[in-house]
Parts: structure tokens; sequence; C-alpha cells
């Protein structure tokens, strides 16, 4: 089974991105299944389902989204080795774009939007700087000159990624998306032992152990101030 991890910020176009993509690769009778991981609430599921792709769908709740998706990642890959899917596909929010949801050795590919902003990004962190593949969307929306500079801003921050523009509506680019994400020569049985590429977001203050009281003396664990004085 191949494993692949799509993140990328809220509304920027993931499951459209994925739906479009697994219909080129069902069309190639590969066998494909999603994952879905967010905060709140989903309902993308439901559109997974309706669209005939078995998904199992996982909210953080009070949870670091991230921190919930590294607990859970392994026995979701059992899932679907147990299913015998070719494709797993685990999409995540990166709610924070501090998010470093990638594993080494895992298919990277990081979703984000023309109408984000020309510095986005440069906000975004090993989201982005860390992604195999980044794929641009609602590139129909702008100009051809805003797509252009756009997506150099993304090239300056990972220059080693393959760049692409997929529309979530139409499915154009979709079917080279598709080509990237599937190799017979690549398979995941397991995840154990395995590492992040990078560090996830530190935590563990008193506010993460659910303190709501504010001032320095409520405030203990990892805690950054800033710096106010000249």
């Amino acid at each position: 089974m191949n494993l692949v991890t799509v993140s990328g910020p809220p509304s920027s176009g993931k499951t459209s991105v994925i739906l479009k993509t697994i219909e080129a690769l069902q069309k190639r009778e590969l066998k494909t299944a999603v994952a879905k991981f967010d905060c709140l609430y989903t309902d993308d599921d439901i559109l997974y389902e309706k669209a005939g792709i078995p998904v199992k769908k996982g909210l953080s709740g009070a949870l670091c989204p991230d921190h919930y998706f590294i607990s859970n990642i392994e026995e979701v890959v059992k899932w679907g080795v147990e299913k015998e899917f070719d494709l797993l596909v685990s999409e995540s929010a990166g709610l924070c774009n501090r998010c470093s949801p990638y594993v080494k050795g895992i298919k990277a590919v990081c979703v984000i939007d023309n109408l984000s902003g020309i510095n986005t990004p440069k906000k975004i962190g090993p989201m982005l700087k860390s992604a195999d593949i980044v794929v641009i969307t609602k590139g129909d929306i702008v100009s051809q000159a805003e797509r252009e500079v756009f997506a150099s801003r993304v090239n300056t921050v990972n220059p080693s990624a393959v760049i692409m523009h997929v529309n979530g509506l139409t499915g154009q680019g979709s079917y080279e998306l598709s080509t990237l994400l599937f190799n017979e020569k690549e398979s995941t049985n397991t995840l154990v032992g395995k590492e992040l590429r990078f560090p996830m977001p530190s935590a563990l203050c008193s506010y993460c152990l659910g303190e709501t009281r504010i001032g320095d003396e409520f405030q203990v664990g990892n805690v950054r101030k800033m710096k106010l004085g000249e």
C-alpha cells in the first residue's frame, strides 16, 4: 500500500483536489481510501462516501491536530493494509500554519490557494517548506500574472518541491497529480519507528492543561514572552 499525506490551510481546496485525483486513480483501477483528520467538525467524509471512497474520520477536539494525527496514524495504516487498499490518503488541516504532519519516507503534499494572499507562503512553516509536492488551487479566479508571482513565492520557500496548479472544480491538473501519488515500487505496511520530518509545535504549558486564569502566577511550563522593552 502507498501512503500519501495531504495537508494545507483550511478551505484551500484539499478535499476537492483529493476527490478529483482519486477519480483519475480509479480509472486505473486502483483501490483508494481516505483518512480525514480535523479539529471540531467536518462533513467531508460524506462527500467521500457519496463518491464511493472508503473513509475514516477523526476529530481532535481540544487536542492539537498534529499530536492527534501522529497518535492515530499507525492505526489508520493498519486499517488500510487490512482492507488491501492500493493507496491511502491522509488528509489533515494545518490550522495554525505551523503544523508538521509529514513523515520521512512518506510522500507529502501541501495544498495552498491563490486567494490566501501573496505573502502567505512565507507565513506557513514545515507544512509547506518540507512538502514534496505543492498544489496551488483557485488559479481560475486570479490573473496569469498573479498565478506566476504566487508560484514564485512558493518556490522561494520550498525550491525542491514539485509545484502544480490543480482546479478542484473542473479537475484540471488532477490527472497529472495522480501520476505522482502512486508508485508500484513503494510500499508502506507500518509507520512504527519512522520519524517526523520536523518536530511538532511545542506545547505543555498551564493553559494546555486546562488553566483559564490570566497572569504570570498562573503560567508554568513552556511559556514565551514578547520583548516589549527598549
